[in-house]
């Protein structure tokens, strides 16, 4: 007991109690973490999926089917999600300044503009549909320019958001030496929560207005029943 002192923070004491060593460092590492595995190979199996079915939009760009769907529309979509899969590499590896900074708000860029995107179609398939009844002051809205400016300025907001928050308050690596004794956790500290919530709560904002409105327009002929597979899909 007359002997005795404290290890630092980023050290541990020994079985016997002689001495400190070194905590032991923890992080989704890409070596020997089956989690990490787990994740590398969902996101590029889903990437190849999205870059498939791309690569069929594109193929056939000029069908009816797809210049009714809005091509330009659904290409975004597509990178968007894309995009948003190859995002989680961000959350891998040991962390760094800038990954910590990219990785909340590059997800929350590119999966809002995704779901800005169905925000748009579903949008223009109830337009559509009201378009269809003979003097409808709907036919003017009937259009790309409305559904690609919708999808920008949702997008915008997403993206001014994640700009205050990286220059007010941005995240950073921090070493947490309290959570498991003997281990030093390196995770990346948010900087402001209410940053991080606020991207979140903008994301969860679009998909409810876009559930809303597709779920109104679920009755629609079947000629429109891609308000159904919207519905389902924001679910």
């Amino acid at each position: 007991m007359e002997n005795c002192f404290k290890c630092e923070d980023t050290e541990w004491p020994n079985q016997e109690k002689t001495l400190c060593i070194e905590k032991q460092t923890e992080f989704l590492s890409y070596a020997g973490d089956p989690l990490t595995l787990i994740f590398i190979i969902s996101s590029v199996i889903l990437f190849i999926i999205a870059a498939v079915i791309l690569g069929i939009f594109i193929s056939f760009r000029d069908t009816p089917v797809v210049r009714a769907n809005n091509h330009t529309l659904s290409f975004i979509l597509l990178v968007s999600i894309k995009l948003s899969f190859l995002s989680v590499f961000l959350f891998l590896g040991r962390p760094v300044d800038i990954t910590c900074m990219l990785r909340q708000t590059s997800f929350g860029i590119t999966f809002s503009i995704a779901v800005s995107c169905v925000l748009a179609k579903t949008l223009m398939v109830s337009i559509a549909f009201k378009a269809t009844k003979p003097g409808s002051p709907w036919r003017k809205w009937v259009g790309v320019k409305l559904a690609n400016g919708l999808v920008f300025i949702c997008s915008l907001i997403q993206f001014l958001i994640s700009v205050i928050w990286l220059v007010i308050a941005p995240p950073y690596v921090e070493h947490n030496t309290h959570s498991e004794p003997g281990k030093i956790i390196i995770q990346c500290n948010e900087g402001s929560a209410i940053g991080f919530y606020i991207v979140l709560s903008y994301m969860g904002l679009l998909a409810s207005v876009s559930f809303i409105v597709a779920f109104l327009a679920r009755s629609l002929p079947d000629s429109f029943n891609e308000a159904k597979y919207i519905t389902f899909s924001m679910l």
